[in-house]
């Protein structure tokens, strides 16, 4: 078993060029969680199979938990963080907040980036699409009524 030794990497988070140390075996939602301190990004199954840790890679939704850091050099990432502000929320983070689409709050984040995802490939999605692009996040609470409202809301706000 050969041992992976730390290397430098620079990625493109959020429209911004960051430098980071880290094996080539380490996973995307490590580097952005513990070495960029990016917390929004949830670490959940860690095998991709609840969503929680999505993050979009030029514009496309990953699981951040099994995507190895390395595959994502020259790509753009954006995490939650990277949608909008406080000040200026992404039209999907208000509508999230307008339909109260949150319960614990724990899927939010990769709920966020797959339906950012669809809306940038379909900007006035169906009900039946909105489910499908939602179909690999979980929700133990239950709010997948008011997370597909809000998806819908947003889908009519004029970017």
């Amino acid at each position: 078993m050969t041992e992976s030794h730390p290397r430098r990497f620079t990625l493109l988070v959020n429209g911004r060029e960051q430098p980071v140390t880290a094996k080539d075996d380490a996973s995307l939602l490590d580097v952005l969680r513990n070495t960029l301190k990016l917390k929004g990004t949830r670490f959940g199954c860690g095998d991709e199979q609840c969503g929680a840790c999505f993050v979009l890679v030029d514009g496309r939704a990953v699981a951040s938990c099994t995507t190895p850091l390395w595959s994502v050099v020259g790509k753009a990432v954006t995490t939650v963080e990277g949608l909008g502000s406080p000040d200026s929320p992404h039209p999907l983070q208000r509508a999230f907040i307008d339909e109260q689409a949150a319960q614990c709050g724990y899927c939010t984040s990769g709920m966020l980036m797959s339906a950012a995802a669809l809306l940038s490939r379909t900007p006035r999605p169906s009900e039946a699409e909105v489910k499908a692009a939602l179909d690999g996040n979980l929700c133990r609470c239950g709010s997948h009524n008011r997370i597909v409202r809000a998806v819908l809301r947003a889908s009519a706000v004029d970017r």
